[in-house]
């Protein structure tokens, strides 16, 4: 067993709590988009699981934990079923649901990472697959809603930088031997802080200068 295992059942707590988070995003914008309820249940699992099945997949850990887990399908589907019948009330606090998605995203940047160490993945990779593990889900969900994912927007606030940033610390805390369940809580309290701050101030990633194009003569 890796040093890094952290309790199976706290993990799978956290697990359920961001897939569930996770997959109301999803869910909801399947509704915007005018989907029904089997495209709703569609981008509700792909948001929630999508990550973690990305990251497993890279892994080899196959099956991938998401299809050996009946909870990361009942989960998803509860989500679903919530939005379909109070997404009135639901959209109304989208700034609860931001909350929660920050939160998920500081936990499963935590988790991929761990996991990714736990596989025997270099310092480079397990940061890879930590980020991937937090903002996969959301990048498919947009992909198959035909939206530009939010990670590659330029009027998005910060959301792939501060799971990469949860990822290195992990790395880091393991190399020196000081993960524990406080530094793991501690970097997923950090995205979460960084994600709100994001969007409560609009930070966005830099983007090139670019020249201003000279008028024709």
């Amino acid at each position: 067993m890796h040093p890094l295992d952290v309790n199976a059942t706290l993990e799978e707590a956290l697990n359920i709590v961001g897939m569930f988070v996770f997959a109301i995003s999803g869910a909801l914008l399947a509704v915007r988009k005018n989907y029904d309820i089997v495209g709703m249940a569609v981008l509700a699992e792909i948001t929630a699981i999508g990550g973690g099945v990305l990251r497993d997949l890279i892994l080899g850990a196959v099956p991938p934990a998401a299809f050996t887990d009946l909870f990361s399908f009942i989960a998803p589907i509860a989500a679903t079923l919530l939005t379909f019948f109070a997404y009135e009330r639901i959209n109304r606090i989208q700034a609860a649901v931001l909350i929660f998605d920050a939160a998920g995203l500081g936990v499963f940047c935590v988790v991929g990472t761990v996991k990714a160490l736990a596989w025997g993945m270099g310092p480079i990779s397990a940061i890879a697959l930590g980020a991937i593990t937090a903002v996969g889900g959301g990048i498919m969900r947009d992909v198959l809603a035909r939206e530009a994912p939010a990670v590659m927007r330029s009027d998005s606030e910060l959301y792939f930088l501060p799971a990469l940033l949860g990822s290195i610390i992990i790395v880091v805390v393991s190399s020196l031997h000081l993960y524990g369940a406080i530094a793991a809580g501690l970097a997923a309290l950090l995205v979460f802080a960084l994600r709100l701050a994001a969007l409560r101030f609009h930070w966005g990633a830099p983007t090139p200068r670019r020249r201003a194009k000279a008028n024709d003569s």
